[in-house]
Parts: C-alpha cells; sequence; structure tokens
C-alpha cells in the first residue's frame, strides 16, 4: 500500500467513531421532535389540520365534479367578488342589481376578499370555509382535554369534527355560517372555563355574521350569567348588544338594502305559505339527531343548551321544510353548541350519586366517538373511501370547455349547473329572473327527457325581444348565444 492509500485508511477509520458518535445525537433529536409533536397541547392543533384536510377534499372534490348543491356558492362568490374590487356585494343572482345587505346581513365576508381577490375562485370560498369549520375543533378538543383528560378529550374532538351537522355544511358548497360556528365554539370554551370577557369577546362578532345570531350571540350572555350567578357587566352589555343589533339589522339596515323596503325571510315564517304544518315527527327526529349521537341526551343537562334556542326556535316556527331537514348547512351552529354542553355536563354526572350516570358518563366520550365514525360510513367524509370522489367525470371537460366559449364580462343567464364556472367572470342572472334583461348567453341543464329545441323555445319565449341560437351543447348541457335583438 502506498502512502497515499495509507494515509486515506487510516482518516477513514479515524472517521468512523465520529459518525458513529453522530448516530445517537441524530436519533436523539429525532425521538425529542416526535416527543414535541405529540405533547398533549398540540393535540387540539393536528386535529384541526386534519380535518382540514379532510373537509378540503370533500368540498374541492364536489366542486371538480360539478355536483353543486345549490346556487350559493355562485351567490357568495358575486358577493364577496363585489368586496375584493371595492365595489358594493351586489349578487345578480338574486335579482340584477340586487345588493346582498338587503338579503342577509353579512359583513363579514368582506375578511375574505383579499384571499379571493389574490385567489379568484370559488375554490377560495370552499378552502376559507373548511378552514373555518376545522378551526372550531381547536377549542373543543382543547376544553375536552382539560375537563376530560387527553383521552376521552380527543375522542370529544374527533367525535366533534365527524358530527353530522359538520360534515354535511362542508359538503354543502358555502354560507356565511361558516364564520359562526368557530366564534361560538371558541366562546363557549371560554363560558366552560369560566373566562367571562373572553365569552363575551368571541360571541359579540356573530352580529356580523347573520342577522338572526345578534339573539345567539345574547343567549351566550344570558349563559355567562347563569355560569357565574352573578352580575357580570360584560354579560349584561352583550345581551343588550345583541338584542338591539337583532332588531336594528332586521328592521333597519336590511329594508334600507332591500328594495322591495322589507325583510324577504318574514314570508317564511308564522302560519302562511303551502307548507306551513312542518310534521310533528319530522321536527322531534330533527332534534333527536341533534341531541343523541353527539351527547347521548346528557348535554340536557348543561345551561350552554340554551345557546341553540335562537337557532331551534326559528326554525320550529317557520314553515319551510329545508329548515327541518338534516341536509345542507343547517345544523353546523348548534353542533359546537352540543358537543361542549356534552363537555360541561361530563364532570357532574362522572361524580353523580347513581351508579349507572357515573358509568355512562364515564363511557360517553368513547360512545360518541364510535357513533360519530359509525355514522360517517353514509356521510360525506365516507365518500373519502371511494376512488371515483378523486376522479373528475368524463361530462366535466367538455362541458368546462363549453363555458369557456363564454367570454369574460358577458352577461349570463344560467342554471344550478353552470353558476360555479361562471360568477367569477361574468354577469350571471338566475333563470327566469332576469327583470327584463336580454342576456347574451344562456346556459340550460337539459332535464325530464327535454330537447335542445324545446329548451330553444322556453328562452325564446322568455326573451321576445331578442333572437338566440345553439352556440354548443355538452352532455345534459346546451349554451345558447344571442344574435340580434327584435
Amino acid at each position: 500500500m502506498d502512502t497515499a492509500a495509507a494515509t486515506a485508511a487510516g482518516e477513514e477509520i479515524t472517521a468512523r467513531p465520529a459518525v458513529a458518535a453522530k448516530l445517537p445525537s441524530a436519533a436523539g433529536r429525532l425521538r425529542r421532535r416526535a416527543g414535541a409533536l405529540s405533547r398533549p397541547r398540540l393535540d387540539p392543533y393536528w386535529t384541526a389540520a386534519l380535518f382540514f384536510v379532510l373537509f378540503t377534499v370533500v368540498s374541492v372534490a364536489r366542486w371538480r365534479s360539478m355536483a353543486t348543491m345549490s346556487w350559493d356558492l355562485g351567490i357568495f362568490e358575486q358577493a364577496i367578488r363585489g368586496y375584493a374590487h371595492l365595489r358594493a356585494p351586489i349578487v345578480d343572482l338574486k335579482g340584477p342589481g340586487t345588493n346582498i345587505l338587503g338579503d342577509h346581513f353579512s359583513p363579514v365576508l368582506m375578511l375574505l376578499a383579499p384571499f379571493y381577490r389574490l385567489f379568484p375562485s370559488p375554490v377560495t370560498l370552499l378552502v376559507a370555509q373548511s378552514a373555518l369549520f376545522a378551526l372550531s375543533t381547536l377549542p373543543v378538543t382543547r376544553v375536552a382535554a382539560h375537563v376530560l383528560g387527553r383521552g376521552r378529550g380527543l375522542a370529544v374532538g374527533f367525535a366533534y369534527g365527524l358530527s353530522w351537522g359538520l360534515q354535511k355544511a362542508a359538503d354543502f358548497d358555502f354560507h356565511e355560517i361558516a364564520f359562526a360556528v368557530p366564534l361560538i365554539a371558541f366562546s363557549l370554551e371560554a363560558v366552560v372555563r369560566r373566562r367571562w370577557t373572553a365569552a363575551v369577546g368571541w360571541a359579540a362578532p356573530l352580529v356580523l355574521v347573520k342577522e338572526d345570531l345578534g339573539v345567539t350571540a345574547a343567549a351566550i350572555g344570558v349563559v355567562v350569567l347563569v355560569r357565574a350567578r352573578r352580575a357580570v357587566p360584560p354579560a349584561i352589555g352583550l345581551v343588550a348588544f345583541g338584542v338591539t343589533a337583532a332588531a336594528v339589522t332586521l328592521g333597519l339596515i336590511i329594508p334600507a338594502f332591500n328594495g322591495s323596503g322589507s325583510y324577504d325571510y318574514w314570508a317564511k315564517l308564522g302560519d302562511d305559505g303551502p307548507s306551513a304544518a312542518i310534521p310533528l315527527d319530522t321536527a322531534v327526529r330533527t332534534l333527536l339527531w341533534i341531541l343523541l349521537p353527539t351527547s347521548g341526551l346528557l348535554a340536557l343537562r348543561s345551561p350552554l343548551l340554551l345557546v341553540a334556542l335562537p337557532t331551534v326556535g326559528w326554525r320550529l316556527i317557520s314553515h319551510d321544510p329545508h329548515y327541518w331537514g338534516t341536509d345542507w348547512h343547517y345544523n353546523a351552529v348548534l353542533m359546537p353548541v352540543v358537543m361542549l354542553a356534552l363537555v360541561d355536563a361530563l364532570p357532574e354526572a362522572r361524580t353523580a350519586a347513581r351508579p349507572w350516570l357515573r358509568s355512562y358518563a364515564h363511557h360517553l366520550p368513547v360512545a360518541v366517538l364510535a357513533a360519530a365514525l359509525a355514522l360517517s360510513t353514509a356521510l360525506p367524509l365516507g365518500r373519502l373511501t371511494e376512488p371515483a370522489t378523486y376522479r373528475v367525470p368524463r361530462a366535466v371537460p367538455a362541458v368546462t370547455r363549453l363555458l369557456a366559449r363564454i367570454p369574460d364580462g358577458a352577461t349570463v343567464e344560467a342554471d344550478l349547473r353552470s353558476i360555479s364556472r361562471l360568477a367569477g367572470r361574468t354577469r350571471v342572472l338566475w333563470t327566469g329572473d332576469t327583470r327584463g334583461i336580454d342576456p347574451d348567453y344562456v346556459t340550460v341543464q337539459l332535464h325530464d327527457g327535454r330537447t335542445p329545441e324545446q329548451t330553444l323555445a322556453e328562452v325564446t319565449a322568455r326573451h321576445p325581444r331578442a333572437a338566440y341560437a345553439p352556440l354548443g351543447a355538452a352532455t345534459d348541457l346546451v349554451v345558447f348565444k344571442k344574435t340580434t335583438a327584435r
């Protein structure tokens, strides 16, 4: 062996102990990092991150499939698009020139305007909604672990994230109540921890989310007073503020922006209307769905459940059947109320004199999680186990190419199928509610065996002053273009 080779071999032999010495320290660092990630204080954060991913995948997958459930995604995109460009939140889908503040009072939507300006897409709204729903799991998991211990706290946090009301809302396009869910969750966490000022601070912004939520904020103030058993000035102020804000919003602000000078949704309350009588069995079934799988009825033992009364109350006096179903987003704001009422009721139940109640309370967190997992097989998150969820249907690319032939800025009369693909770049009007405007284009989803020729005759009948011709068709969607004005 020459001198250079011997020197290299010696250096290698000398280096090996140094490398070996470094391995334990590297392994130690990995163990420390793994230990840091497994710390109980981080449980609520990774739980929220997990549900953010799950909710996002569910909602975006529906959008990619063009399986939109309602016109709400288009409505809110039009409103936020207005805010993003420093204009009034005009929602032409509710009627040409309609200001959204005359329909629902939700100025909180302004918070999404900067994000939409950077990423002008309905997906931005869906991702934001998923983030808000996932954020609400943080206070629920955190306070549940604080009260019940880490294991049972995680069980409650996961049961909440999997709750059917949240899943249905995450699967339902977009709605402003996404902001209310975390506000209620953080506020009630503070109530459970007896932090009265924080509870009031989280509840007060509810008046900016939706006009009826001022009463919910007032209900949280009442709960603080009940729990504190003394006069808490911020809570008294919240009660007065919430009721006053709801009254002013319903009586003055919304009518001022509404073209008819009133609040349109009064018509859905009372005894009038085609479906005035909501069947008793429907109401009872929905109430059981709200209480039984989420709390095993134990939430009835907590005063926190009073916060649910305003939402349940206006549904009781409504004759709209959609309000009393278990679909869409109408039950999302009740999920944090019921879950945190359960957390609030469990400690007292676990020390009750009756042995059966102690045993029931001891096992209930795990039982609630098991129920949520079982129900999820038939709920939106259950679709994440199906390969079809991640595939774009064959018809979608053809429909997308057809809609791309409509130029930016055009006025379009559209029905449900194409709204969320057009609202961000055109002026979209709802089918049959153009109020004398002859749109540049009309998109129609064919159904009930109707042919393009029959549909063209209907379009011509709606717009007798203009002439239309087919622009193209893709699967069940046909687009007509205005050729001349008569």
